[in-house]
């Protein structure tokens, strides 16, 4: 069998459009005064610096960024000196830098005639590092195999008895005049559909094509006219790809619109997984630390599951009688295809996690005693759930079909699903890809059995609070429990992941976060803390529990009256609410939050916004965009009534049991997510981080609904839970764009996905509450504490019960958090002036909401899983990636999900085989509870609370 090519990346990769080079003549198109500066002609490998490579370091820029670039070269063109000689309309070999990114189009590309008009610039390329896309199954065997991903045009040799046609064109006959002097060379394209206009062969040559091919053996001379008949084979010029390394790197752009897309193994293997995997989160939803399924689990799981059925499953072709309409099918309609398994990560994406309302359930039933039934539960999560999905589609013209829109998550997937679809065996002395999973995942498997189970001070290693122990400041600023994370090292991948994975993250993200994380977490909450601003000092510096002036955690039956309402005589009796130092400063950031979205989105993304509401083009289409036309799009009243639907669904449930939300809370609460899911979808396509609405959730139902806690609950589970889920279904509406899976395909399986899972996790939450002993209390032997509702539990009673009156409001401790809200809307302001007054700025990278937003994690997060997080991620997203390349490119993002898999699969295993049969078995020595005798562990304030409590504010 013939090899393939070695990639830009290291190693084989699996061959591509953009992969099929032939022979070329080296000096083909070479000229004395110009050898070596064409844009067109490859550097070499060995030479390019990786820092180009700008996705990496630096944010993709906004389309409106994009045209202030293309309109300020334009400008500077008009000045350049001119090359007639080379090419008729050619451009400076060194064009001037313009805004990153500018997506390169071809717009002599085979593709249907109704996409953009031709122009006379030819864009360059974003980065020269010859990253080519994976072709998916294009490495089976394509006599035997009908379900590869064929090429975008089939090469057809023309020959004198035949013409190419337009549709199937690679080869054409160029004359070349033979002028009396070289600099009138010229050339001239002799194709009948082509006479017309001129050729600009700059436009379609991309950044890794070496040099044209013009074969030296069928040159022809001609001597009546003094010219040379050669073919030109356009195969030698790369097809289109996306303008982005990483994209490239991770996804094909190729597809086969006849592969088989919804069977019935399909649907069978993703919703058992679906359920499976839903329901192990919402169990794991309750523990501290809370390892997770990630979908990527069960794209795993599901490939071997998936070769199996196709193996073992008959191939016969089935019938339905006429009155049932005839319908054709095949338990087994061919290989296990990347489309069929794509389908079943997006069902998984979607439905797994834990729902957001199970919160306000768990919280309603364990904190203010109110008993909640199966049906209220799992209608609430139904609609909170799904409500997203309508809104999710109304977005997709502005968040899928740019292909500035990268969504940073789905690369990952997309280079697994390569991985285990398209990777042949590697070259003598290297590795495939997928052995190299199963090799990690192994290791990750069995490691995490080390800080997991046999030697957990591992895990909090807050090894400087063990050499001083009773040091209240040193067990503050490094300790892991209560601390900031200033020692910085752990050893469990759940903690390094518990914000997310760091080898998933874009460099300039990671920068950005823990940038913000320094500032306001490192700098200014100790600044506050020792100052004893606001009282902090005399409480926890980060704790998710809320306390009264006693020192004690806050007892809200005590505030309550026998309606579960806020009883202000028991209040003003009692003790105003106080907060530790981390929550007080993650409210502080998220006033500043709410205002600084908005004004970057209005700044940054306005005209794209409104081009978009137009149904202008708000990008030119990469070649994923003009593949999916293969495909019908789902309507847009699909989603719209959907949204309909399940909104009016939520309004049964409030009026039927009785919650005391009235429908015009309703709408509110659905407003804010209309409002927000654009500004959070374009940070979250660009960054991997979202914009959560918890505050302003909160803030609206607890200043018109006040004093009522499970109202405000509601309020926010359906405000916030709505944004999120249309979040997520826009990034599986991208991945499905990115492997060419019909929309109306993955419209329906996240649809039917999210539902079912929906019923299935409420009952195992129901079956955890009635058999989990002790469970939601801090000694709890399987570390089932329920951080997540604890931190529910809080806002409720700051918002809902107390109210933002008298928490925030005049003469209040924390009415100065206010003007953090006018400090927010300000915030971009002066980045966005200096960027338009100095384009090439490096000022124009910044991205103030990713600054405030990337820490909203904390709580129930800790420091340790910003700084560890940030450490991993220097070492693969910036110095690996820097340093070696072809590595990260073939192995980070496996590296990753691999990581994922294994610890994830190792911590099922502990608990069901160690911790939960028969009252668990425990290992007590030293490296299991050196951890437990420090104050980082017991949870020490600064300054002890005066006899008789601290005096009302």
């Amino acid at each position: 069998m013939a090899r393939r090519p070695a990639s830009s990346a290291g190693g084989s990769r699996p061959l591509t459009s953009s992969g099929l080079h032939h022979a070329t003549s080296p000096g083909a198109f070479q000229h004395a005064n110009y050898p070596n500066n064409n844009a067109y002609i490859e550097e070499d490998e060995d030479e390019e610096s990786d820092t180009e490579d700008l996705f990496a370091f630096l944010p993709p820029s906004t389309a409106d960024q994009q045209r202030d670039a293309q309109k300020h070269s334009q400008e500077l063109l008009h000045t350049a000196p001119q090359y007639p000689h080379i090419y008729p309309n050619a451009i400076p070999p060194t064009p001037p830098s313009l805004s990153y990114p500018l997506p390169t189009f071809d717009p002599y590309a085979r593709f249907p005639t109704d996409i953009a008009g031709p122009s006379s610039l030819f864009s360059p390329p974003i980065s020269n590092i010859p990253v080519e896309s994976p072709p998916s199954t294009i490495s089976q065997n394509a006599s035997s195999d009908p379900y590869r991903m064929r090429r975008l045009s089939t090469a057809h040799p023309a020959t004198a008895e035949t013409r190419p046609s337009r549709t199937t064109l690679s080869s054409r006959e160029i004359h070349v005049d033979l002028p009396s002097s070289p600099p009138e060379k010229s050339l001239e394209i002799d194709h009948p559909h082509l006479s017309r206009r001129k050729r600009n062969l700059s436009s379609t040559i991309a950044d890794d094509t070496t040099t044209l091919d013009l074969t030296p053996s069928m040159l022809e001379e001609d001597s009546r006219d003094g010219s040379i008949k050669m073919e030109f084979d356009f195969d030698a010029i790369n097809e289109e790809d996306s303008p982005f390394p990483e994209v490239r790197a991770s996804v094909s752009n190729i597809d086969d619109p006849e592969m088989p897309v919804m069977t019935l193994r399909m649907w069978v293997i993703g919703l058992v997984l679906c359920m499976i995997g839903g329901s192990l989160n919402v169990f794991f939803n309750f523990r501290q630390p809370a390892p997770s399924v990630s979908p990527l689990a069960l794209l795993i799981m599901s490939y071997p599951i998936g070769k199996f059925f196709a193996f073992i499953l008959p191939i016969t072709t089935y019938r339905l009688p006429r009155w049932l309409g005839g319908l054709e099918f095949s338990l087994n309609p061919g290989p296990w295809n990347i489309k069929e398994h794509v389908l079943v990560y997006i069902m998984a994406n979607v439905a797994i996690g834990p729902p957001y309302a199970i919160n306000a359930i768990v919280v309603t039933e364990k904190n203010y005693n109110i008993s909640v039934d199966y049906w209220f539960s799992v209608l609430l999560v139904v609609a909170t759930q799904l409500t997203g999905f309508g809104l999710a589609g109304v977005c997709r013209r502005f968040l899928v079909w740019p292909a500035g829109m990268v969504w940073p998550q789905n690369l990952v997937t997309c280079t697994l699903l390569n991985t285990l679809h398209a990777e042949d065996e590697e070259a003598p002395g290297g590795i495939t890809r997928y052995r190299y999973f199963l090799l990690v995942l192994t290791g990750a498997f069995f490691w995490f059995f080390v800080p997991g189970y046999l030697f957990q001070g591992l895990s909090v290693f807050s090894w400087l609070c063990w050499i001083f122990p009773n040091n209240v400041p040193i067990n503050q600023m490094f300790g892991v429990s209560s601390g900031l994370g200033m020692s910085v090292l752990t050893f469990d991948w759940s903690q390094i992941s518990w914000i997310g994975s760091p080898l998933m993250y874009p460099w300039w993200a990671e920068a950005h976060i823990f940038t913000g994380f320094v500032l306001f977490f490192w700098i200014a909450t100790p600044v506050m803390y020792y100052t004893n601003t606001w009282d902090l000092a005399y409480f926890p510096i980060n704790d998710d529990n809320p306390y009264d002036r006693y020192g004690n955690y806050y007892n809200v039956t005590r505030v309550l009256d026998g309606s579960h309402r806020f009883n202000a005589t028991a209040y003003e009796e009692y003790s105003p609410l106080y907060l530790p130092a981390t929550y007080a400063m993650t409210y502080l950031l998220a006033f500043a939050l709410a205002t600084c979205v908005l004004v970057h989105t209005v700044l940054y993304h306005g005209r794209s916004v409104i081009n978009g509401i137009k149904k202008i083009r708000v990008e030119p289409d990469d070649i994923h965009a003009k593949l999916m036309r293969n495909y019908p799009e789902v309507p847009d009243w699909w989603y719209l009534v959907s949204f309909v639907g399940f909104f009016l669904l939520m309004v049964v449930v409030v009026e039927i049991w009785h919650t005391s939300v009235p429908v015009w809370a309703l709408l509110l609460a659905v407003f804010l997510p209309v409002l927000y899911v654009l500004p959070s979808g374009f940070i979250y396509a660009m960054t991997g981080q979202g914009i959560s609405l918890n505050l302003l959730a909160q803030i609206i139902p607890g200043t018109l609904l006040p004093g009522n806690p499970v109202a405000n609950m509601i309020f926010k589970a359906y405000a916030v839970q709505t944004l999120l889920e249309a979040t997520s279904f826009v990034q599986d509406l991208k991945l499905g764009h990115y492997i060419k899976v019909p929309p109306r395909s993955t419209f329906l399986v996240q649809g039917v996905g999210t539902l079912l899972a929906s019923f299935v996790q409420v009952g195992v939450k129901q079956w955890m509450f009635n058999n989990v002993k002790d469970i939601c209390s801090p000694t709890q032997a399987s570390d089932l504490t329920c951080p997540h509702n604890q931190v529910y539990f809080t806002a409720s009673v700051v918002w809902g019960l107390i109210g933002p009156a008298r928490q925030f409001g005049a003469g209040s401790l924390y009415q100065p958090e206010l003007y953090a809200i006018i400090v927010g809307a300000i915030l971009p302001l002066p980045f966005w002036l200096w960027q338009r007054r100095y384009p090439n700025s490096w000022v124009k990278f910044v991205s103030t909401p990713v600054v405030l937003s990337g820490v909203s994690y904390i709580p129930p997060a800790g420091g340790i899983n910003y700084s560890a997080w940030f450490a991993t991620g220097f070492v693969f997203q910036y110095l690996v990636r820097k340093r070696n390349f072809a590595w990260w490119s073939k192995f980070n993002y496996v590296t990753s999900a691999a990581l994922d898999s294994g610890t994830v699969l190792s911590a099922i295993v502990i608990f069901f085989t160690l911790s939960f049969p028969a009252g668990g078995v425990s290992l007590k020595w030293w490296g299991n509870t050196v951890f437990e005798n420090t104050a980082d562990f017991h949870q020490v304030a600064f300054k002890a609370i005066p006899s008789g409590g601290l005096p009302w504010p």
